[in-house]
């Protein structure tokens, strides 16, 4: 399998600029980490069910990365990023 690239949306990348400058660091330290050129990307994340089926999440202390993966593309692709208790409200 061949290492997955990382995107992050408009939307998402919003998201992290509102952020504070520790939890901002603390995110994308996990991204860079974790997901840019991971073999498998499922090894960290949980697939999501009801309303969010089809895509992924990965959970960084308090804060929550909603992903869509291709495995095509190899293609790792943030929609969305935000607190626990508001993720799921979008």
């Amino acid at each position: 399998m061949i290492a997955s690239q990382v995107v992050i949306s408009d939307i998402a990348l919003k998201e992290l600029k509102k952020l504070g400058k520790q939890t901002a660091s603390l995110i994308v330290g996990y991204i860079e980490k974790r997901l840019v050129d991971c073999k498998d990307p499922r090894a960290f994340g949980k697939s999501l069910t009801a309303s969010h089926s089809g895509k992924w999440r990965y959970r960084i202390g308090d804060y929550r990365l909603l992903c869509l993966l291709d495995d095509e593309k190899n293609l790792v692709t943030v929609i969305a990023l935000g607190h626990r208790r508001d993720i799921y409200d979008t």
